[in-house]
């Protein structure tokens, strides 16, 4: 069963590129797998009626007793032949329905198995954490489905509507199974029903349970969703909305009715809802001219009728409900897909369009005639069988003294009556030739035969819903062991005839009511415009999502101003007010604090302190940014003396790549800021401002004398070398001891670094600096480097190429790009210190990358120090040494460090064992001696590379890219003014340093931006 589901989810996944080679026959083969479960389950039959209940499990979430488990009951069993076998004759049925339609087919198809494969699991876990898991993946599932025609408003609403309504019950369920299972005390669905729980929990728990169920099967008041859902395609509304999805929270009734169905409120609320229900939805059908449309209706009264029936409680009331839940699959699958086939031939489901189909289409008229009369009650179909049981029980109920029995007999006999009626309206309207008003015949409507695999899934169905009725004694064996676990006594059974008896009385008055009815509604008509109900369920939907819509509008006019002090003042109130009222609420606060461990903490802090108070009063925005990372830089004291010497060199590299960082942001930006881009409440931002750092100070303060236990950290330095087999604990933590929240991180950074380049790179990456680095890649002799080193790069349509002309008398350049600097921001001094010091520096990185795991270093102040070696030849050489320097794209290397670290996280459970679990390899060198390699090391090297692919990034989105802008600017810069912008050359503005060559030509008109 596992392998089952597994192969559902991979196989949902290939056979949507398969459609380009297989075109609609892709639906066969995606109909083999639900054949394969639906021949699996009937391998099982003896297993599970001897009551040897197959039983698979995996552990999943361990912490948490979530386990993948697959268990298969007698329910499960018929609902998994049910899903399996269905599932597999709508997918033979999808090969010729979308024969012709060539988007989106192999989509629908992975969507639909899909789906099949995540009812198939739902059916059969037997982990209640799992089986919400499971329901909403079928609403999501079923949202991209019934949107399958997502250019249609219709379908776009219709898929909308569904999610929300079934999602939003699938969330209230999930409540009701954590309450369940905290009760029950475990997660296993047969383990609480063997021993429920009892009390007002689990009575809220029961409701939660039942609002799910309601949602999922379109029980008043969540009708509403079903008949828009009939935008979808007819094979999903065959299959889900009559099948599958819907019979979903019948499943989820007839799984917790015998053991919860004698507590309240279970009784009262699913037979006066399944009741309202059933009369509602059919009285409804009655009113429709949409072929599917009426069918969409009949299924909300169906699915009354069954939810009252299995949701009752009792033992015959359970082997009649699982008896109507298998005849309707089969006959109103049936009805949906000659629906289908009706709408496919002649482009309309309209009733008065058609007229005369009966003759032209004799096996389509028969088998809507066996489905229609099944659904209606009519011997010897297995409706009929289902239904004499189910009135059966309910006689049984009523007379025994059971109010709710009298109210489900009444309600079942006239929702019945009404079957009756809007199934010959479905047959008059499809088949029938019809008058005009004047009792003449109307024209028939000429029928183009259609192909005979398009009427083999629903003739398929007819035959075993006609089967079914002799089959009755066969089928009572089947599913009376999951009948048998309801309270009642064991006293009726399933059978074709069972005599002269009231059940079979009120069986023929229903159809004899409902054909009356059917004839007064053709002689009288039906009111179509009034509205039953002066307010509708879907008007509570539709003015619950208009006033949602409102209220996030006016919340987003009053948050999201496009301020980002706004932003900044609202993160940091609700910041102060939650600790604030932590702290007010404990009140007893106890401080016990020493005031410093070394004489230059204070000086440090006091330096700090200077720095801040300096940096809010500073007038350059390069100034405050300076005094800023003093601040930064005050913190690496303090880890300094503190002996942290991890974190001291990993904050003094991130506070100059972010100082680096910054000056670049600045070069666009005024470097004053005046009046006009001050502040015109200075008080409030101070007040702001003064409420945060007081609130993070108490809570430092609080939290640090508050503890009373030993701390953990105490054995960090023993756990890092025996479990880590490193010295450093701060390296073994991050790439080891807690490497999940390492990866969390690196992808917080490959974020970032992808956003700051989307706001810079505006609509493509094309700085086309990888194409500077092939150019002298290409360029071997020393000869052609120096000639290169003396002649400016020119930048045209074609790509990035020497200047041929006019540049042999040009100073030769220490880098490779430095001549084509401008004289104005050229220095030799730098050039020759970098020429140096770059090479030694990418060898500092590695160093502090291998040895980080004992020493001080690690992948991360490794990876820093190499981006401040390429920030160095990005100063000195400009952009173009940028793209000579960095060894490839910047999106390359995050995508492949973070390819590194997951695969190393994620290899070890190959072999069984946990993730990032460490592997290591010892061996004895001649002399070098004794050698240890953990293959955290490679985690550690992931972090490395998505480090310096930050780093790149930056330099090349905020550096080079901005470069390139304001050259194609025209070499204009903003001059800062008193009070706003001044345009002026970059030499004039104090805060711009352009690194850009001057000889660039701008490339022509409709070139690569």
């Amino acid at each position: 069963m596992l392998v089952i589901l597994a192969a559902f989810a991979v196989v949902s996944l290939a056979v949507v590129p398969l459609a380009a080679w297989f075109g609609s026959r892709v639906f066969y083969v995606a109909a083999l797998l639900p054949l394969v479960g639906f021949v699996h389950a009937l391998v099982q039959a003896p297993a599970v009626a001897a009551g040897r209940i197959p039983f698979e499990t995996y552990e999943w979430i361990g912490p948490l007793g979530v386990e993948i488990s697959m268990r298969m009951d007698t329910l499960s069993w018929v609902m998994t032949l049910v899903v399996a076998g269905v599932g597999a004759l709508v997918l033979i049925y999808c090969a010729t329905y979308f024969r012709g339609k060539g988007a989106g087919r192999g989509r629908f198809a992975g969507e639909l198995l899909g789906f099949a494969g995540t009812m198939y699991g739902l059916v059969l876990t037997d982990d209640i954490i799992m089986l919400v898991i499971f329901w909403e993946i079928t609403s999501v599932l079923s949202y991209l489905l019934i949107g399958h025609y997502f250019t249609r408003a219709a379908s776009r609403r219709a898929a909308l509507q569904s999610l929300l309504t079934t999602t939003l019950g699938g969330l209230v369920m999930f409540v009701g199974a954590v309450i369940l299972a905290v009760q029950a005390g475990t997660n296993s669905i047969s383990g609480i029903l063997a021993a429920p729980p009892t009390g007002a929990l689990t009575a809220a728990a029961i409701v939660c349970l039942l609002v799910g169920a309601f949602s999922k099967s379109a029980i008043f008041p969540f009708h509403f969703w079903l008949p828009g859902a009939m935008a979808a395609p007819t094979p999903v509304s065959a299959y889900l909305h009559a099948a599958a999805m819907v019979k979903a929270g019948i499943y989820l009734l007839a799984r917790f009715a015998p053991a919860f169905g004698d507590i309240e409120p279970w009784r009262p609320l699913v037979v006066s809802l399944g009741v309202f229900t059933m009369l509602l939805g059919g009285f409804q059908a009655l009113r429709e001219t949409d072929l599917k449309r009426l069918l969409a209706y009949g299924t909300v009264s169906q699915l009354g009728f069954i939810t009252t029936v299995i949701g009752y409680g009792a033992r015959d009331t359970a082997l009649a409900g699982l008896a109507l839940l298998l005849a309707h699959s089969l006959f109103k699958a049936a009805l949906f897909l000659v629906v289908g086939i009706i709408d496919r031939q002649l482009s309309t489901r309209d009733i008065d369009e058609l007229s005369g189909l009966g003759r032209q289409a004799p096996t389509l008229a028969v088998v809507s005639i066996v489905s229609i009369a099944s659904m209606a009650g009519v011997p010897p179909l297995l409706g009929f069988v289902a239904k004499e049981s189910a009135l059966g029980a309910m006689i049984d109920e009523a007379v025994a003294g059971e109010p709710w029995g009298w109210v489900a007999l009444v309600g079942i006999v006239a929702g019945s009556a009404l079957t009756a009626a809007y199934g010959l309206r479905f047959i008059w309207g499809a088949f029938w030739t019809k008058r005009a008003k004047g009792g003449a015949p109307r024209p028939r409507t000429e029928w183009p035969d259609p192909p005979l695999d398009f009427i083999a899934s629903p003739l398929v169905l007819a035959a075993l819903t006609a089967a079914g009725g002799f089959a009755a004694p066969a089928l009572d064996r089947a599913i009376a062991p999951y009948a048998d676990t309801a309270p009642g006594e064991h006293g009726a059974h399933l059978a074709l005839w069972h005599g002269l008896e009231p059940a079979l009385a009120l069986s023929a008055l229903s159809i004899a009511v409902g054909i009356a009815v059917f004839w007064l509604s053709r002689r009288f008509g039906v009111p179509r415009q009034r509205r039953l109900l002066r307010l509708h369920a879907s008007d509570v939907y539709y003015l619950v999502t208009r006033e949602i819509d409102r209220f996030a509008v006016l919340i987003t006019r009053a948050i999201q101003r496009g301020s980002l002090p706004t932003y900044v003042a609202l993160a940091f109130g609700v910041l102060v007010a939650a600790e604030a009222t932590v702290l007010v609420a404990h009140g007893d606060w106890e401080v016990n604090l020493v005031a410093w461990h070394d004489p230059a903490q204070p000086i440090a802090a006091g330096a700090m302190i200077v720095a801040g108070i300096v940096a809010v009063r500073a007038r350059k925005r390069f100034t405050g940014v300076v005094l800023v990372s003093v601040t930064g830089l005050g913190m690496v004291t303090l880890f300094a003396l503190s002996g942290a010497p991890d974190l001291a060199v990993t904050q003094v590299l991130v506070e100059t790549v972010t100082l680096v960082a910054f000056t670049l942001v600045l070069r666009r930006i005024p470097s004053r800021m005046g009046s006009h881009h001050g502040t015109s409440t200075p008080v409030l931002r101070a007040l702001v401002g003064a409420a945060v750092g007081v609130t993070m100070a108490l809570v430092a303060v609080l939290a640090a004398s508050a503890r009373v236990a030993e701390p953990v950290s105490t054995a960090w330095t023993e756990m890092a070398y025996e479990i880590g087999h490193g010295k450093n604990v701060v390296n073994v933590a991050l790439v080891d001891l807690r490497g999940w929240d390492t990866m969390g991180e690196l992808s917080v950074l490959v974020l970032a670094a992808t956003g700051v380049a989307s706001l810079v790179f505006v609509t493509a990456r094309n700085d086309r600096l990888a194409q500077a680095r092939r150019s002298v890649r290409r360029r071997t002799t020393i000869r052609e480097r120096m000639r290169f080193r003396r002649t400016p790069l020119v930048e045209t349509q074609d790509g990035i190429r020497m200047q041929d002309a006019g540049n042999s008398g040009a100073p030769r350049a220490w880098l490779l790009a430095g001549s084509s600097m401008s004289a104005a921001s050229r220095s030799m001094i730098l050039e020759v210190v970098v020429r140096i010091l770059f090479h030694t520096i990418i060898v500092i990185s590695i160093y502090l990358l291998f040895a980080g795991h004992n020493l001080p270093g690690g992948g991360f102040a490794g990876g820093l120090v190499a981006g401040l070696a390429l920030v160095m030849r990005y100063v000195a050489g400009g952009r173009y040494e940028l793209g000579i320097a960095a060894p490839t794209d910047a999106g390359y290397m995050l995508g492949a460090g973070m390819a590194i670290s997951v695969v190393t996280a994620v290899a070890p459970m190959l072999a069984g064992l946990d993730p990032l679990t460490r592997a290591v390899w010892e061996a004895d060198l001649p002399l070098v001696g004794h050698v240890e390699f953990v293959s955290s090391t490679f985690f550690d090297i992931g972090v490395y590379l998505v480090v310096v692919g930050l780093v790149l990034d930056v330099l090349r989105s905020l550096g080079g890219e901005v470069d390139r802008q304001i050259v194609e600017d025209g070499g204009r810069r903003f001059q800062p003014a008193a009070d706003g912008y001044s345009a002026g050359t970059p030499s004039e503005n104090a805060s711009a340093v352009i690194t850009e060559p001057v000889a660039v030509q701008r490339p022509a008109e409709g070139g690569a931006r």
